[in-house]
């Protein structure tokens, strides 16, 4: 026997709200990263403009999910309005990346791997 096909409705009912939480999460965790460590390898500038981004997304994430709370869960979203913050989490996710790698590195012993035995 076939499982029925689930509809627009329900996808949507069961997917957007996992999925806003989530860049939610991730917004979070990239705005405290940014808010608490110099991140040496961007300037200040770039620093603030990426912190800037990710508080706006965080407010139009927020936005969007009060919507689809207030109309009874009927609002989807369109794949133009995601995009962007996909590409901002990814943004987000290369720097985390990058300073935890910086990171690790400066905590290494500086004659790890140089003795002999």
């Amino acid at each position: 026997m076939s499982q029925p096909q689930p509809t627009e409705k329900e996808l949507l009912q069961s997917l957007l709200p996992p999925l806003l939480e989530d860049f939610q999460y991730w917004f979070s965790r990239s705005r405290s990263l940014l808010e608490s460590e110099d991140i040496t390898f961007l300037s200040q500038q770039q620093q603030s403009d990426l912190l800037e981004r990710v508080k706006q997304a965080q407010q139009e994430v927020s936005t969007a999910q009060m919507l689809f709370q207030a109309t009874g869960r009927q609002v989807g979203l369109e794949i133009a309005t995601l995009m962007p913050w996909h590409q901002l989490v990814g943004e987000c996710w290369q720097v985390g990346m990058r300073w935890r790698s910086l990171k690790s590195e400066a905590t290494e012993s500086p004659n790890s791997g140089d003795e002999e035995i």
